[in-house]
């Protein structure tokens, strides 16, 4: 009992603290630039990259361009063929609680097949990818490296490779900033599916910036010939975060429902992993913990 104590409270001098204290940075804003995401560009030219193709894409409920789902409108662009799309950890539609599988549906408003990329599979595999031309990824990421959707894309990247078919990245913001990098690099040996990249725990690189980076840092194996493209924003810096985007926050999953909650979870997020609740199913998730065995006076742990 008293080592768990003990590394908890080592955790939180070391890791915790230096992340609540950045919160109040996020409130230094500045005014905004014109600000849009890949998406946003890709839909404004009628899907100009995409003509002709059948296109596979891996999504979810943050997909968005301006109210609309990037779903609904490229089902609806003449010239090109939404074949498939793809579903990450949580479902596309976010609703599934972390680790639960994820079945494969079918989009009752489009009528395009749903693949799991978190259930019998991670990646897609050769035979889902028969029938597409490109593969497109266009999800939020929070910016932290254990948040299993950047892990989904390295796996998407290898299996367009292996197709050789051309994978695009629709790019959005880091909403912790591109400024803010903070945590211990992963170590090899500890390489899995909620962490495979030498990255640090807080990392500030957008999911096109570190598309870029998988593939030519040789991070996983048989990108080589990858033909990998990125449809870059327009109007963000890397000093901005989430708030001076201007943008409405969609709940990147269940227990990230708002920016407030992005922002502390590189670091209560950790936490859980010491047999401790995160306050995961309350209104305010990661902005608090608690266990059995913690006794707050007794160990000097303050409120968050």
């Amino acid at each position: 009992m008293s080592s768990r104590r003990d590394a908890l409270k080592m955790f939180l001098t070391t890791a915790c603290m230096p992340v609540m204290g950045e919160t109040s940075m996020s409130q230094a804003l500045t005014p905004a630039q014109a600000f849009s995401t890949g998406a946003d560009w890709l839909a404004a030219s009628s899907f100009a990259a995409l003509a002709g193709k059948r296109v596979g894409l891996i999504t979810n409920q943050t997909g968005l361009v301006g109210g609309e789902h990037v779903v609904d409108l490229l089902s609806r662009m003449p010239g090109l063929k939404l074949a498939a799309v793809f579903a990450p950890e949580h479902g596309f539609r976010g609703k599934a609680e972390a680790g639960a599988s994820v079945r494969g549906d079918v989009d009752t408003r489009t009528g395009v097949p749903i693949f799991s990329l978190y259930g019998s599979t991670r990646k897609p595999t050769q035979t889902m990818l028969r029938n597409i031309d490109v593969l497109v990824f266009d999800i939020q990421d929070v910016g932290a490296r254990f948040y299993t959707y950047i892990s989904t894309m390295g796996l998407a990247m290898q299996a367009a490779a292996a197709a050789r078919i051309p994978f695009v990245v629709l790019d959005r913001p880091n909403p912790l900033g591109g400024e803010y990098v903070s945590g211990f690099v992963l170590e090899p040996a500890l390489r899995s599916f909620v962490g495979q990249y030498p990255i640090p725990i807080v990392h500030g690189l957008t999911v096109g910036e570190l598309a870029r980076m998988i593939k030519e840092e040789g991070w996983l194996e048989g990108l080589g010939g990858l033909e990998l493209s990125v449809v870059e924003m327009q109007g963000w810096r890397r000093s901005m975060r989430w708030p001076q985007t201007e943008r409405a926050w969609v709940a990147t999953s269940p227990n990230i429902p708002t920016f407030e909650s992005a922002l502390v979870y590189p670091g209560v997020g950790i936490v859980g992993e010491a047999e401790v609740s995160e306050g995961r199913g309350t209104p305010t998730p990661f902005s608090l913990f608690a266990a059995p065995w913690l006794d707050a006076a007794r160990t000097n742990i303050v409120e968050l």
